[in-house]
């Protein structure tokens, strides 16, 4: 059985607000092997890491992203709706989460969140960030439009894409080798046997989302796929601890 990786989900966003750095700081505290968080640009073109095309689910704003300056994005509360403790929670740059990321033992996922607003120039510049921080090598960049990830491919064929999708679709493996992904991201309930098969075939990695039901861990961790994205990663690496050394009746 191959190890399946952990990827905190936003961060370790059951515990912290979502894509703020605390809440990866506790990824990496919880030693979660990767991190996945969402990327969109503000109004005068910085790469902020934000799931939400507006901000009133995340933040005490209204309105769209792509309508602020980074300036004015960096005055808004991004973390009392979660908890009151985490007030001073703010939304966080691109350069500044990679500065962190940099030093830390782990494999980024980044969602390029072009599926509603196609961000102009979104690629390059994400991608001249990952080079100025040496981490492209350790970088899946994975979208649901698939024009971003043809774009990526252009810019440098060797990035890791991700071709991420919750739709059943014929031969999904195939579909993503002709956008030259190396890799299939789907939600939990498209994962079955015959999938992981397919993509071993093609030689595609194949990781899910949101994988947050012990339930699901395990089939994750018995089928052997290549990694899962997890608001759990805490618990998460306690289960596949506990399925990896075979013991039984904890589920």
């Amino acid at each position: 059985m191959n190890t399946t990786l952990i990827y905190a989900h936003r961060g370790a966003s059951s515990l912290a607000p979502e894509n703020t750095m605390a809440a990866f700081e506790l990824a990496r505290s919880a030693q979660a092997e990767g991190i996945e968080t969402d990327i969109q640009l503000t109004k005068d073109q910085i790469p902020v890491l934000i799931h939400d095309e507006n901000l009133r689910r995340t933040t005490n704003g209204t309105g769209f992203v792509q309508d602020y300056t980074y300036t004015e994005l960096r005055l808004l509360d991004a973390g009392s709706w979660f908890s009151p403790e985490f007030s001073d929670c703010y939304i966080v740059t691109l350069d500044e989460f990679l500065r962190w990321f940099k030093e830390q033992p782990m494999f980024l996922n980044a969602e390029l969140k072009t599926n509603v607003i196609e961000y102009k120039d979104i690629e390059r510049i994400v991608y001249e960030a990952l080079k100025k921080y040496n981490v492209v090598e350790r970088t899946v960049i994975s979208s649901f439009n698939s024009d971003t990830l043809i774009r990526m491919k252009q810019i440098n064929p060797s990035i890791k894409t991700a071709f991420l999708t919750s739709t059943k679709m014929i031969n999904l493996p195939d579909y993503a080798k002709s956008l030259g992904a190396d890799a299939l991201h789907v939600k939990h309930r498209l994962l079955d046997k015959k999938l992981v098969k397919s993509c071993q075939k093609e030689k595609l990695n194949l990781r899910v989302y949101t994988v947050n039901r012990p339930s699901h861990m395990k089939k994750c961790y018995q089928l052997g796929i290549d990694g899962i994205f997890t608001d759990f990663p805490h618990q998460a690496l306690e289960y596949r601890k506990l399925i990896l050394n075979n013991r039984k009746g904890f589920f």
